[in-house]
C-alpha cells in the first residue's frame, strides 16, 4: 500500500481536489474532481486516472446545508471506497490565498497557525474564510492526519521593498498595507516547468500571464518574482471576470458618498471587470461570440490592459526574453493571445498563426526573441509537492 496526499482548493461554494499517490517520493495524480454548490444542493464529480471512469452524485439541500465538513467527509469516503486497497492517506495540502508576513513557506497547520491565518481574513475576505473552513472541516473529520498550508503570496516574498510599497506612510506599510501579490502557486508551477522546457530562457527575463476569471502578470528573473500586477488584494492589476482591476482610489472615495462600504466591495469584486463593462458575461468565450458592442469593448479593454502591464513589467526587467500564457483563458483562447501579441509587436514579438491556433507549446518560430509559450499551470501539483516536502521533513 502506498501513501497518498489529498490536495484541497476551497472556494466560496466549491471544493476542488486532487489525489496523489506517493511512490519512492514521487507523486502521481490518481484522481481529481470537485464538489460544487456547497451550502446548497451540492454536486460531486470525480475522475480516476487509471480507468478514466467518472463519478457523479447530487445531494439534496438539507437542514444546515451541505458544507465543507460534509464535503470532505464524503470525499474521504469516496477515496476509501475506491482506493482502500492501494492508498493510505499521508497528509492533506491546502491552497491558502494569504500568508501575510509570517508565512513565506508551506507550513504544517496547528491551532496557532489557524489563529494567525484567521487574523489575515480582512486582507482576503472573499477567499481566506473558505480556505480555513476546508482546513477545519478536514481536522474535524481526521484530526490525526497532518495538514499543510501552501500560500499564494509566498512566491512573491523577497522582492525589493520598492515593488511592495504604496505611497502611504511607512507605519501603514509595516502594518501590512503593501503589494503582496497572488497566484503564486501557479507562477511557481510555470517557473518549475519552464526550467525543464527551456532552461536557458528560464534563467532570463520572463513574464507569465496568468489569465483566467482571476488574472495577473508576474515578471521573473531566474525563476523568481521581481514584480507582479496584483497588489494588496486580488482586485488590483488587470481587469478580470468580475473584478475591476487597478482603479483610481478617488473613485472609491466618490462611490462611498452614495454607497455603503459593503455595496462598494460587492460591486468591485462581483459586478465589475468583463461582466461590468459588457453587461453580458464574465466568460471570455461568451463575449467573443456575442454581437453586443460592449462585449467587444470588454475584450478590447482586457487585451489593452494586459499589453500595457506587460510593457510596464518589461521596463522593470530591463527587457524580455520570453512571454508565457497560462490558466483558463491564457491556455485556451488563441484570439486573446493573438490580440495581446499583436499589441506587443514593438517588442519584436511575432507569433505563428498556425502554432497559436493549433495549440503548440511554443507559438513563435524557433530562435525568435522574445519567444512566446503556452504552458498549462498545475497548482495542485505544486501543493502536493510542497505538502510532501513538509511531512517528509516532519517525519525525519
Amino acid at each position: 500500500m502506498n501513501d497518498a496526499i489529498v490536495v484541497i482548493n476551497a472556494g466560496s461554494s466549491s471544493l476542488k481536489f486532487s489525489l496523489y499517490s506517493v511512490i519512492n517520493q514521487q507523486l502521481q495524480r490518481e484522481a481529481h474532481g470537485q464538489i460544487e454548490g456547497l451550502g446548497k444542493a451540492a454536486r460531486f464529480k470525480a475522475q480516476k486516472r487509471e480507468s478514466g471512469v467518472s463519478a457523479e452524485r447530487t445531494f439534496e439541500k438539507s437542514v444546515g446545508g451541505f458544507g465543507y465538513h460534509e464535503g470532505f467527509s464524503y470525499l474521504a469516503d469516496w477515496i476509501r471506497d475506491h482506493f482502500h486497497d492501494a492508498l493510505s492517506l499521508l497528509a492533506v495540502g491546502h491552497r491558502v490565498v494569504h500568508g501575510g508576513a509570517d508565512f513565506g513557506e508551506p507550513t504544517l497547520i496547528d491551532a496557532a497557525v489557524v489563529e494567525k491565518l484567521e487574523a489575515l481574513i480582512p486582507l482576503a475576505p472573499l477567499h481566506q474564510p473558505h480556505n480555513l473552513e476546508a482546513i477545519k472541516g478536514a481536522a474535524k473529520l481526521r484530526a490525526d492526519i497532518p495538514q499543510v498550508a501552501c500560500f499564494d503570496t509566498a512566491f512573491h516574498r523577497g522582492r525589493e521593498s520598492v515593488t511592495e510599497r504604496f505611497g502611504l506612510p511607512d507605519e501603514l506599510f509595516l502594518a501590512g498595507l503593501r503589494r503582496w501579490g497572488f497566484h503564486g502557486l501557479s507562477y511557481e508551477s510555470i517557473a518549475s516547468q519552464f526550467r525543464q522546457i527551456a532552461p536557458g530562457l528560464a534563467s532570463g527575463r520572463v513574464i507569465v500571464a496568468h489569465l483566467g476569471n482571476g488574472a495577473s502578470l508576474c515578471a521573473m528573473k531566474n525563476g523568481r518574482s521581481v514584480d507582479t500586477t496584483m497588489g494588496f488584494s486580488v482586485l488590483d492589476g488587470l481587469p478580470m471576470g468580475t473584478r475591476c482591476g487597478a482603479i483610481d482610489p478617488g473613485v472609491i472615495l466618490f462611490l462611498l458618498t452614495s454607497m455603503t462600504p459593503k455595496q462598494v466591495e460587492t460591486m468591485l469584486y462581483t459586478k465589475s471587470g468583463l461582466l461590468g463593462i459588457s453587461g453580458v458575461s464574465n466568460d471570455v468565450r461568451e463575449l467573443l461570440a456575442s454581437k453586443e458592442p460592449l462585449a467587444a469593448e470588454a475584450i478590447d479593454y482586457f487585451a489593452y490592459r494586459i499589453i500595457r502591464e506587460i510593457g510596464s513589467l518589461t521596463a522593470t526587467l530591463g527587457g524580455l526574453d520570453a512571454l508565457i500564457f497560462t490558466a483558463g483563458i491564457g491556455e485556451n483562447s488563441c484570439i486573446i493571445r493573438e490580440k495581446v501579441c499583436r499589441g506587443l509587436s514593438w517588442l519584436g514579438i511575432e507569433i505563428s498563426a498556425e502554432a497559436n491556433n493549433t495549440g503548440k507549446r511554443c507559438v513563435t518560430r524557433e530562435g525568435a526573441t522574445p519567444s512566446v509559450w503556452v504552458i498549462p499551470t498545475d497548482e495542485e501539483g505544486v501543493i502536493a509537492a510542497q505538502t510532501l516536502k513538509v511531512v517528509s521533513h516532519r517525519g525525519h
